[in-house]
């Protein structure tokens, strides 16, 4: 088993569950977060972290087909390591539907 991150992060992307993961298994896009899943040691503590519930274990319904999408970005993207504040609109986000349609970016977040 493997915790996934789904389109429930995107355009908000909190951070607390980066601040949480003791083995940094993080990786940030534009507008999201990704699990690395062969870095995630299954411990679960990032789950209850995230406003939106976009952190799953692979095994609940519908998550397993975002091991895939994870893995990709994971090996492109930048890891995360520390609590950063949420995007600017990321509460007018939360619960906005066909996210990953709608609003995903395509690309690694921007070096600060």
């Amino acid at each position: 088993m493997t915790y996934i991150v789904n389109d429930k992060c995107i355009s908000c992307k909190y951070t607390d569950c980066v601040e949480v993961c003791p083995v940094d298994c993080f990786y940030e896009g534009e507008n999201m977060l990704v699990i690395h899943p062969d870095e995630c040691i299954d411990c679960g503590v990032c789950e209850p972290e995230c406003p939106p519930e976009a952190i799953l274990p692979d095994t609940e319904n519908g998550a397993a087909d975002w091991v895939p999408f994870n893995l990709e970005k994971s090996s492109i993207w930048p890891n995360i390591t520390e609590r950063r504040d949420p995007l600017p609109d990321a509460d007018e986000n939360l619960d906005k539907a066909n996210k990953f349609k709608t609003l995903f970016i395509d690309k690694p977040a921007s070096q600060n």
